[in-house]
C-alpha cells in the first residue's frame, strides 16, 4: 500500500500516518509509523503570499531498501518530476508524478524464526500523481488540489482544499485545510488470505506560523483524522482491525538562525494518537550548514510508539523459540474478535541519520544528494522494554535530485 501524503495539501493517500513530503519514494515500506512520520519534518517558512515569477522543474530518483536479520526484505525503485509555474499573474500550478517499482514482501509474523511471511513475493509497479492549483491574494491564497495512486491491488483518489492568510507584517501566518482520501484494495490479484476492501479519511487541519525574532521562527499544526472502512492487512492470516481509525496530529516547529555560524538549527515534535490504541513521539533535529556555494544538513530523528490495542504478542516455547503451532491456535481462537500479529503496530523506537548535500550550480540551478539510514528495535522503546519478540529493522534511502529555475 502506498504512502504518499502532502499535509500542507492536505492530499492523502494512505490513512496508515500522516506525513508532509512530496518524495512520495517510501510507498509500502514506509507504512512503517515511524519511517512515515519522520519523513514529514520539512523546514518552517514565512513569507508574504505571491505567486512565483519563475517555473520550477526538479527531477529526483530515490532508491529505498530494507531488511531483518538473514533477510532483505523491500526494495524501491523511485523517479519523480515536479514541476511548479505560475499562470496569469496571480495563479500557479504544481504538479506531481512518481513512479515506484517495487519488490519484495510484506514483514513477518513477529521474528526471523516465524515460518509464516504474509504477502510472500512480490513485484508491483505505483503510478501516482497529484496537482494543485493556487490562487493569491495580497495577503492570502487558496489552493484546491487532486491526486491519483494507482498498484496492482490498491487504488487511492484523494482531493485537498486549503486557505492561509498572513498578517499585515506578514509575520503571523494561519491555515486551515481539508482532505478527502477513499482507498480500495483487491488482495484477490494478488493472493491474499483476505478479501480486501475499501476506506475512507477525512482530514481537518488548523495551524500558525508565527515570526519570533529575527532569528526565530515557530510553527504549530493540529489535525484531526477521521477514518472508516477496511483498515485490515489481507496479507495476514487472521489479521482483523476495527472498521473506524480516527486520529489526534500535532506538530511543533522551532527554526533558530546562529549568525556567527551562518547556520540554521531545526527543530520539532510530533505528537500522534489514535483510536487503535497507537501513541507515538517523534523528536527530530537538522543542523542547515552554508558553506559558499554548497548546504550541508546533517539530521537526527527520533520515533518511538505504543502497541496497538489489539497487537498480540509472540508465544515462545519452554527453549525460548517461536512456538508456530500455539501462536495459530490463539489466532484461531479469537477469530472474530480484533487482532494483529503485524509489528508495525507493535511497541518499539526507532532511530533515522540523515545527511544532504546541496550545491548551487547557478542563481537557477541546483543539485541535491541525500542518505538516510533507520534503526527500528523494541528496545528503543520510549520510557523501557518495547514489544517481545520482534526484530531489529534497518531501512536506507538514498535519493539525488536536479532542480532548475527558469
Amino acid at each position: 500500500m502506498a504512502v504518499i501524503d502532502r499535509m500542507p495539501m492536505l492530499i492523502t493517500t494512505s490513512s496508515s500516518d500522516k506525513t508532509q513530503t512530496a518524495t512520495g519514494v517510501l510507498l509500502a515500506s514506509l507504512v512503517l509509523p515511524g519511517l512515515a512520520a519522520l519523513a514529514g519534518m520539512a523546514p518552517v517558512a514565512a513569507a508574504a503570499e505571491s505567486a512565483p515569477d519563475k517555473t520550477t522543474v526538479s527531477v529526483k530518483y530515490g532508491r529505498y531498501t530494507d531488511s531483518q536479520p538473514g533477510w532483505d526484505r523491500v526494495t524501491v525503485a523511485s523517479p519523480q518530476v515536479y514541476v511548479q509555474a505560475p499562470i496569469a499573474g496571480d495563479w500557479s500550478l504544481e504538479a506531481t508524478g512518481v513512479l515506484d517499482t517495487v519488490s519484495g514482501a510484506t514483514p513477518r509474523w513477529h521474528t526471523q524464526h516465524t515460518p509464516i511471511s504474509g504477502a510472500s513475493q512480490m513485484n508491483d509497479q505505483r503510478r501516482a500523481g497529484d496537482v494543485k492549483v493556487t490562487r493569491y491574494f495580497a495577503r492570502a491564497a487558496v489552493s484546491v488540489s487532486v491526486a491519483n495512486s494507482n498498484e496492482n491491488d490498491y487504488a487511492s483518489h484523494a482531493a485537498g482544499l486549503e486557505a492561509r492568510w498572513s498578517s499585515e507584517d506578514n509575520n503571523r501566518t494561519w491555515t486551515v485545510g481539508l482532505g478527502l482520501s477513499n482507498d480500495s484494495i483487491d488482495a484477490s490479484k494478488t493472493g491474499g488470505s483476505g478479501p480486501g476492501g475499501q476506506k475512507s479519511t477525512r482530514d481537518y487541519q488548523a495551524g500558525l506560523t508565527q515570526v519570533l525574532t529575527t532569528h526565530d521562527i515557530v510553527q504549530f499544526n493540529l489535525t484531526r483524522s477521521v477514518g472508516s472502512g477496511y483498515f485490515s492487512d489481507p496479507y495476514k492470516t487472521f489479521d482483523q482491525r476495527p472498521d473506524q481509525r480516527d486520529a489526534w496530529i500535532a506538530l511543533a516547529r522551532w527554526n533558530h538562525y546562529l549568525e556567527p555560524f551562518d547556520a540554521a538549527l531545526r527543530s520539532s515534535y510530533r505528537y500522534y494518537s489514535d483510536t487503535f490504541g497507537v501513541v507515538s513521539h517523534t523528536l527530530g533535529v537538522d543542523w542547515v550548514q552554508s558553506a559558499g556555494p554548497w548546504t550541508i544538513t546533517p539530521g537526527l530523528r527520533y520515533y518511538s510508539q505504543s502497541a496497538a490495542d489489539f497487537y498480540v504478542d509472540p508465544i515462545l516455547n519452554a527453549q525460548g523459540q517461536y512456538d508456530q503451532i500455539a501462536v495459530i491456535t490463539r489466532a484461531v481462537k479469537r477469530a472474530g474478535n480484533n487482532q494483529s500479529t503485524d509489528k508495525r503496530l507493535a511497541a518499539f523506537g526507532a532511530v533515522t541519520l540523515t545527511i544532504k548535500l546541496a550545491y548551487a550550480w547557478s542563481p537557477d540551478t541546483d543539485v541535491d544528494f541525500k542518505v538516510e539510514t533507520y534503526r527500528q528495535t523494541a528496545d528503543w522503546h520510549l520510557g523501557g522494554q518495547g514489544s517481545p519478540g520482534l526484530d531489529p529493522f534497518r531501512a536506507n534511502f538514498v535519493q539525488v535530485g536536479l532542480t532548475h529555475r527558469f
